[in-house]
């Protein structure tokens, strides 16, 4: 679906994208993670080649991206974190006039908006005004709006920014209703549980760079950590935290106000050896949590950054 060679775009002495490489396969819900300042719009700009870069290609729907690929650029949909939309026009409207920019029969343009404004859930508003709007609702018409002419290629950059868990969920499941229909979706998101849920492979960027591709679980068998237990309530001397210190598989750990916490190299046996521990020192505790690493936990190990401040 899309192909990226040695990309490098620089803005003066800012290089915000160093030599990227990256492939998004035809079919995929393709997650796009990075810290503020990473290049991911940046990169968006460029596959949509509004941007021009000093060096590399883009390559979509097996052609090389121009700034006149109009053929092209007609099986793309995107979705921009900052809603656009016309507030003089309905929700209809609205969406009848950006769908109309890709798809002119009236006929087909009509049905194509009707099935948009069921799609997102507005047919109870489809007469009202933007303005009119609740923050989730007016979301779920700057996608209509996007993807109302059925795309090949959708972009979604942050479509669930501040929005009900409710309106949440329901935009997720839409995202992943237009990939079983065929659409091959880029998204991007600083909720790395949505991430998780829906993402068929992920890559991490940073400084212009691709630093890690893959599945959700291939990105986390590239840490080290792989199982992260927590103690509450449990009074540990300086001999007992060296003993737990010294147990297999032990990565680092941290005690302070009764709660521990441990990180294991290892995935297998970790609670049992150190509950046996306990028991064999006779120590009391309270409550234990174990947990495998998160996609957040990946994110801020591969750049040392976390993705939300």
């Amino acid at each position: 679906m899309i192909q990226i060679e040695n990309l490098v775009k620089r803005y003066g002495e800012l290089v915000a994208l160093d030599h990227l490489n990256l492939e998004i396969r035809e079919g995929e819900i393709f997650g796009l993670l990075g810290p503020n300042g990473s290049g991911k719009t940046t990169l968006i700009n460029c596959i949509l080649a509004l941007l021009k870069f000093e060096k590399g290609t883009v390559t979509v729907l097996g052609q090389q991206m121009k700034p006149t690929s109009y053929q092209i650029k007609r099986q793309i949909g995107v979705v921009m974190q900052e809603v656009a939309v016309f507030d003089q026009m309905s929700v209809k409207e609205n969406i009848d006039y950006f769908c109309g920019l890709y798809v002119k029969e009236k006929i087909r343009r009509e049905q194509l908006v009707e099935e948009a404004i069921d799609f997102v859930g507005l047919r109870s508003h489809e007469h009202m005004r933007p303005k009119k709007l609740s923050g989730g609702l007016l979301r779920r018409l700057n996608i209509a709006c996007g993807v109302a002419h059925k795309p090949r290629l959708i972009i979604l950059d942050e479509p669930t920014v501040a929005v009900d868990p409710q309106t949440r969920n329901k935009i997720l499941e839409g995202i992943q209703q237009m990939n079983r229909e065929g659409s091959t979706i880029i998204y991007t998101s600083h909720y790395m549980e949505e991430v998780e849920q829906i993402c068929t492979r992920i890559a991490i960027i940073d400084h212009g760079r691709v630093l890690a591709t893959g599945t959700n679980e291939e990105l986390k068998l590239m840490i080290k950590p792989r199982e992260n237990i927590s103690v509450q309530a449990i009074a540990l001397d300086e001999a007992q935290l060296a003993d737990i210190r010294s147990l297999p598989h032990v990565l680092d750990m941290g005690y302070d106000e009764q709660n521990l916490r441990v990180r294991f190299n290892s995935d297998e046996h970790n609670l049992i050896q150190l509950l046996n521990y306990f028991k064999d020192k006779r120590i009391p505790f309270g409550r234990v949590f174990s947990e495998r690493p998160t996609l957040n936990d990946v994110f801020l190990e591969i750049t040392g950054t976390a993705l939300r401040d």
